[in-house]
């Protein structure tokens, strides 16, 4: 994280296996200026509102990870989180989850559909839109871009507030 700080000028966020304030605190005295929690998070969203009393709201960054489910009464939107890179479903509805985190303190939602992800077919603009009516702070969209038009759809019928692109650019699809 120091040797990006020192690099880069633009502000950036770090996460991955970060699961204490302590944590929380060493990567943004390195040069980050936002942390992202997932797995974490989930399983002790305290860790939510402990960061964002630390830090302010504007420092956490609530990664979630969603993938379609069949709609239950424990999950009405249709979207379960799952954790640790996708592979454990957690039976939470991704709405839900969503609105705690912005009540317990998250900042900012990423938004990761995981059955668009690395399609290059789109972002789901289901999830993303029912998300960002439902909370008011800002719903970065994850997963699916495969072309610029991607990223118009899911700022205008998805309602995120940014979008976030990956393969695109890594493989110079796209500059």
């Amino acid at each position: 994280v120091e040797k990006v700080a020192e690099t880069i000028f633009i502000p950036f966020s770090v996460g991955g296996g970060i699961s204490s304030v302590a944590q929380m605190r060493a990567v943004l005295l390195a040069g980050a200026e936002k942390v992202s929690l997932n797995s974490a998070a989930v399983q002790n969203p305290d860790l939510i509102s402990e960061g964002a009393a630390a830090f302010g709201s504007q420092a956490v960054v609530l990664g979630i990870d969603t993938r379609k489910t069949e709609v239950s009464s424990s999950i009405p939107s249709g979207y379960e989180i799952v954790i640790r890179g996708g592979r454990t479903p957690t039976g939470l509805d991704a709405l839900a989850w969503a609105q705690k985190a912005e009540a317990l303190g998250a900042g900012e939602i990423c938004l990761n559909a995981m059955d668009a992800d690395g399609t290059k077919d789109g972002y789901e603009l289901t999830i993303t839109s029912m998300v960002a009516e439902a909370v008011s702070i800002p719903v970065i969209a994850s997963g699916g871009a495969g072309e610029p038009k991607h990223l118009y759809e899911v700022l205008t019928e998805g309602k995120a507030s940014a979008a976030l692109v990956a393969s695109i650019v890594h493989f110079n699809e796209y500059t």
